[in-house]
């Protein structure tokens, strides 16, 4: 008896254990690739690729289901693989740049994508962000990749055959390669690009076999050739043939580099002489570092798989364009003057979208990497004339406002040291009050807003009332950092005062913002669920909650905190009804909304993302926590569909990251986040500087979605927002949650968070 009693007791021991351990993987294992990836041009669930890549690493890799050229490079519903891309797409929207493909096949000769092509199976196919496989049915091959930050080890199991063969395809628009036998390696380079770019870029690659070659062939502009060994032309590419028994692996070694091919060759050491497994199990080792920064527990199975998936999203842009030379110092080549040059750069990332929640973010959790992410700014001030709105890698013309100066404002006065804070301020001045030579850079429009303190409507300027909100809130940002800066009381003041500029839109009429002409008469017709136009894809209702920085102000001119409010709630009730005139179909975003479910709420797209949390700011906080657990419950999930519209460099992401952790930061630029509704029972935050934040809710459930009550590091806590600075100290947050809304705490006028505009008591 007492020797079955022990094995019970052993089994259980052993069950407990492995129970443990199925709870608490390491949080890499939690994240899906995938999700986001079932999505195309007329309805996106993300706009996403599985990045095969390190944390902000220069170099990602994603198997290639869509034709050469096409923004959606890898598609969920697509089951075939074209081959395996050096990618450094930061949407379709924008396609691709410094991009090359390796394709192993089998039996005849060939490199054209189409006859490559093989077809594939989900089934079949692993994808982490540290190691992706996949089986190529056609050529009874396995496929399996794993990186560095600039390299990239590939393993090819292959069947029994003596025309095995590994494809390398430089694409076209200008491309070179040359074959080294001797050193079993291929070299070239790549000019493929959709702008952004000087005229001598180039990416050069380098890629090195584990074996010599049987054959080598090369192709050029349609012709496949033996008997040579180099070629230049519009679009080259080369087969490396091998005989292998069945299983056998081939294995290379890929690197690349925007400097020099010697640079690549340098960046090759990244791998040195690890093997597959070793650089794959320091790839996963380096995710979990990142990812294990936030642990958070007591969620289902679908919010530890959507949220982990989200904090991987969160943290590959803005990537690393900078490489280490052979001292190890930082040096990049420069997409703004064509040179190379010592120092960070970063790049890949649209300040519309990101500076929302994106850029706080990392000022939070990871602000050594965005100090970095600063000094590059620095860099590309120096070598550009202008801060970038859209990078990719250089100046992009795209999307409205001058939102770097959030991010380099929000950067600073969060603690952000260590970078030239003071060319940075320059390159925020001028870049306010001058048009650049990009519409999307500096301010378009910028003589009629200085002016009139708006755009007009009416000066053949699209999306005007749009850079007329972000323009005021970027004044905004820009007050807060000359005062930090000590800059003269008349510098302070004329930004003070131009932050108010939104108040010019506000039309009393129809209670929100409305494009206004250069006579002073609002803009007529007018259709409030008319998108574009005035605003930067939404319609009125999504654009009248863009003035971050003064909510209070806002609500002022609405009429006070119940007109507010019922505004806010409208938002939900309408119909998810529309005008797409302007664009003359229904694009993506406008879809997105109509499906969702939520009335005209648009999570979908980034002008509205903090909308729900301006309950806050008049005195119903509750309807904040309902709202913000419905958007992660109905537009997340870890899955293919699992966005509501463009993940966008992240910020998508973030937004569900801050808000499952439960406060946002609406109004970059300042101190505050706003509180929302915890997620999860408890989650701790690592921070940097070695302090922990612990948020607790014991109690929380998809019920439980309330705030009943509050604590800050014990005692009784009733604000409506949470201090930067006193959550970097440290800091313990416990919530009571409750399956009813607490209407009687954060009700007061003094527990609503910052606005320019002193909220008056209620």
């Amino acid at each position: 008896m007492f020797r079955h009693l022990t094995v019970l007791v052993a089994f259980t021991a052993l069950c407990v254990t492995n129970l443990a351990f199925a709870q608490k993987p390491d949080p890499v294992m939690w994240v899906n690739p995938l999700m986001g990836t079932d999505s195309k041009p007329s309805l996106s669930n993300g706009n996403t690729y599985p990045a095969i890549a390190l944390p902000w690493g220069m170099n990602f890799w994603m198997p290639q289901t869509g034709k050469m050229g096409s923004g959606w490079a890898y598609t969920y519903s697509a089951d075939k693989i074209r081959g395996f891309k050096q990618t450094h797409q930061p949407s379709p929207w924008m396609n691709d740049y410094g991009q090359f493909a390796l394709m192993p096949i089998t039996g005849k000769l060939r490199f054209e994508e189409d006859e490559r092509a093989s077809w594939f199976s989900h089934k079949a196919e692993t994808a982490t962000p540290y190691y992706y496989s996949v089986y190529l049915a056609d050529h009874d091959v396995v496929t399996e990749i794993t990186p560095t930050e600039r390299a990239a080890r590939f393993r090819f199991t292959f069947p029994q055959t003596d025309s095995a063969y590994v494809v390398l395809d430089a694409l076209d628009k200008g491309s070179y390669v040359k074959l080294l036998p001797q050193e079993n390696k291929i070299i070239g380079y790549t000019t493929k690009n959709r702008g952004g770019v000087p005229q001598n870029f180039k990416n050069y690659f380098v890629i090195q076999f584990d074996r010599p070659f049987t054959s080598t062939t090369i192709y050029h502009d349609s012709t496949l050739t033996s008997s040579i060994m180099e070629f230049k032309a519009d679009h080259v590419g080369v087969l490396v043939g091998f005989q292998t028994r069945k299983g056998e692996q081939v294995n290379a070694r890929v690197a690349s580099s925007f400097i020099s091919p010697e640079q690549a060759e340098l960046n090759l050491g990244e791998i040195g002489n690890d093997d597959f497994e070793a650089v794959k199990q320091k790839a996963k080792a380096a995710w979990n570092q990142q990812l294990s920064r936030i642990q958070v527990e007591g969620g289902s199975e679908d919010q530890m798989r959507t949220f982990y998936s989200c904090l991987y999203r969160s943290l590959l842009f803005p990537r690393k364009f900078y490489e280490l030379d052979a001292q190890g110092q930082a040096v990049h080549y420069s997409p703004y003057n064509g040179q190379v040059l010592p120092g960070y750069l970063y790049t890949d990332t649209g300040f519309w979208d990101t500076f929302r929640a994106l850029f706080p973010f990392l000022n939070l959790m990871y602000p050594s990497v965005n100090a970095q992410i600063q000094a590059g700014l620095v860099n590309a001030y120096k070598e550009g004339g202008w801060l970038p709105e859209w990078a990719s890698p250089g100046y992009r013309d795209v999307m409205v406002g001058n939102n770097s100066a959030s991010v380099v404002a929000d950067a600073y006065l969060k603690g952000g040291r260590g970078y030239d804070i003071n060319t940075l301020y320059e390159a925020l001045v001028h870049g306010a009050n001058n048009a650049g030579p990009l519409e999307a850079v500096g301010r378009a429009g910028v003589q009629y807003y200085n002016k009139l303190g708006y755009v007009p409507y009416d000066v053949k300027l699209n999306e005007n009332a749009a850079r007329t909100l972000e323009y005021a809130y970027d004044d905004f940002t820009i007050y807060q950092l000359a005062k930090a800066l000590n800059r003269p009381k008349k510098e302070i003041d004329l930004y003070a005062k131009r932050s108010q500029n939104y108040r010019n839109l506000f039309d009393k009429q129809t209670g929100l913002m409305r494009g206004k002409n250069q006579n002073g008469q609002f803009q007529s017709p007018f259709n409030p669920f008319k998108w574009g136009d005035a605003f930067t894809e939404g319609n009125n209702w999504h654009y009248t909650w863009s003035v971050f920085h003064d909510v209070q102000g806002l609500m002022d001119l609405m009429g006070g905190p119940k007109p507010f409010v019922a505004a806010l709630d409208t938002v939900f009730t309408l119909a998810p009804v529309f005008d797409a005139s302007y664009y003359g179909s229904v694009i993506h975003e406008i879809r997105e909304m109509q499906i969702a479910h939520m009335g005209n709420y648009a999570h979908g797209n980034q002008p509205i993302q903090h909308m729900i949390y301006l309950y806050n700011y008049a005195g119903q906080p509750w309807k904040a926590q309902y709202w913000v657990r419905e958007a992660m419950k109905r537009l997340y999930l870890p899955t293919p569909d699992g966005y509501c519209g463009d993940e966008d460099n992240g910020q998508t992401s973030a937004w569900y990251v801050f808000s499952a952790l439960g406060f946002y930061p609406v109004c970059p630029g300042t101190d505050q986040y706003v509180l929302g509704a915890p997620l999860f029972k408890k989650a701790t935050l690592h921070l940097e500087n070695g302090k922990e934040i612990i948020l607790q809710a014991a109690n929380n459930s998809d019920e439980n979605r309330y705030i009943r009550r509050a604590t800050f590091n014990g005692q009784p806590y009733d604000q409506n927002w949470l201090s930067h600075k006193a959550l970097m100290q440290g800091a313990t947050l416990d919530f009571d949650m409750a399956a009813t809304p607490n209407t009687g705490r954060g009700m007061q006028a003094e527990a609503a968070p910052y606005s320019f505009s002193k909220p008056r008591k209620r």
